[in-house]
């Protein structure tokens, strides 16, 4: 397991699916915690998405690279979800974003996840929202996602939502970030 990685340097974010690389491109080291703390990275628009040959396209496997919007992604060891905080163009804050996902494991250059379709959409100052929910059924169906990993990803979800409904937000302290000014 690696240990913090070094603030401003690059790491490689993989999905790997059964066992095998699905995609990977690089995040920037906004914050790390460590092992057990928060590890807090920087993805921007442009960013270069490399897809490798997998028997399951994978649903960006058509672009070349992230457009549109830049994402500061939270992640702590061993939750089911990472929050994400999507900015436009000009650094202004669209949304938080939970992405359901399995939890991350540390490798010496990066990390590497599964994504696990569900996520929640949180806007400024209107009501958190579930999305994609309809995915989980044909995802699992298809073997793209476990019963396991479902059971899990329901789990965490009613997590979340528990902690929305809330306003217990662990990721509260990142609300005044922004690539303009945390970069």
């Amino acid at each position: 397991m690696a240990d913090a990685f070094t603030l401003g340097t690059d790491l490689v974010m993989r999905e790997v699916l059964h066992g095998a690389l699905w995609a990977h491109w690089l995040e920037r080291v906004v914050a790390d915690d460590g092992p057990h703390g928060v590890l807090a990275t920087f993805q921007p628009s442009g960013t270069p998405l490399s897809f490798p040959p997998h028997p399951t396209p994978h649903p960006w496997g058509h672009l070349d690279a992230w457009q549109g919007t830049s994402v500061l992604k939270l992640r702590r060891a061993g939750d089911w979800y990472a929050v994400w905080k999507f900015f436009d163009a000009d650094g202004a804050h669209l949304s938080w974003y939970v992405n359901f996902e399995t939890p991350y494991v540390r490798q010496p250059d990066g990390i590497d996840v599964n994504d696990l379709q569900l996520d929640i959409v949180i806007p400024p100052g209107e009501p958190w929202r579930w999305k994609d929910v309809q995915d989980l059924a044909p995802s699992l169906a298809a073997g793209r996602i476990s019963q396991d990993e479902l059971l899990a990803v329901l789990d965490a979800g009613s997590e979340v939502a528990d902690l929305l409904d809330r306003d217990d937000r662990w990721w509260a302290p990142w609300d005044d970030w922004s690539p303009t000014v945390g970069e």
